[in-house]
């Protein structure tokens, strides 16, 4: 069982990660083209939102996945 604070740390050091792939991993696509004259501010903020979802969606699953495999030394123990 890991204590409250030390669970509250790895989640956030693995949100914060999550996002960073994200980014990195949304560079690779040219959103340039579908982008129309003038908006800009709205590109970059729907830009932010689709780095802060598919980061909360990769990191949920991890962190599930991370939950669900330390407890499996129960059904065994």
């Amino acid at each position: 069982m890991i204590p409250i604070g030390q669970q509250a740390l790895l989640h956030i050091i693995v949100h914060l990660l999550f996002l960073v792939i994200s980014w990195w991993a949304l560079q690779a696509v040219h959103f340039d083209k579908w982008i129309k004259k003038g908006k800009v501010m709205q590109a970059r903020v729907l830009y932010i939102l689709l780095v802060i979802s598919l980061a909360s969606i990769t990191s949920d699953f991890f962190l599930k996945y991370l939950q669900y495999s330390t407890n499996l030394s129960q059904l065994f123990g």
